[in-house]
C-alpha cells in the first residue's frame, strides 16, 4: 500500500496546488469583482486592492502550474502581512482575529514552494521547458568550445 500511495503523491500534490491554486484566485475575483458576496475593492486601495491582485495573478499561476514556486512564494509573503498587519490588531489567535483564511493559504503557499507543482503542471510541458533547456545548452556548448 505504501508504494501505491507513493506513486500517486506526484498526483495528489498536483491535485492539492490545483485546488489551492482555484481558492486562491476566487479570493482575488471576488474582490477586485465585487463577486462571490464580497464588496468590490477601489482600484489602488492599499492593502486590500493590491493584495487581491496578487491573489488574481498568482492564484491563477499556482493553479496552472506555471512558475509556482514564485507564484506561491509572493502569494505566501502577501498572506503573512495580511495576517500580521491586518488580522493580529484584532488578537492574537486567527480564531480571534478573521485571519484563519490568511494564515491558512500562508502555510500552503509556502509548502508549494518547498514541493513545487508536481507533475500536471504547465511547467513541465515541452514547449516550456524545450525552450528554457535548449537555449541553457546552447550556451553551455559555447562555453565549452564545441560546436554547436
Amino acid at each position: 500500500m505504501v508504494t501505491r500511495l507513493g506513486r500517486a503523491q506526484p498526483y495528489a500534490l498536483s491535485l492539492f496546488r490545483i485546488v489551492v491554486g482555484l481558492l486562491f484566485t476566487c479570493h482575488g475575483i471576488a474582490s477586485l469583482f465585487g463577486v462571490l458576496g464580497r464588496p468590490m475593492l477601489s482600484a489602488g486601495t492599499w492593502p486590500g486592492w493590491y493584495a487581491a491582485v496578487i491573489q488574481l495573478v498568482g492564484g491563477a499561476l499556482v493553479l496552472l502550474g506555471l512558475g509556482t514556486r514564485t507564484a506561491a512564494l509572493v502569494g505566501s509573503g502577501s498572506m503573512a502581512f495580511a495576517y500580521f498587519d491586518v488580522h493580529q490588531r484584532a488578537g492574537l489567535l486567527p480564531i480571534q482575529n478573521g485571519g484563519e483564511a490568511a494564515a491558512f493559504f500562508c502555510w500552503t503557499l509556502l509548502l508549494l514552494v518547498f514541493s513545487g507543482p508536481g507533475v500536471l503542471a504547465m511547467d513541465r510541458l515541452p514547449v516550456f521547458r524545450g525552450a528554457t533547456r535548449e537555449s541553457a545548452g546552447t550556451r553551455q556548448e559555447q562555453h565549452l568550445g564545441v560546436p554547436a
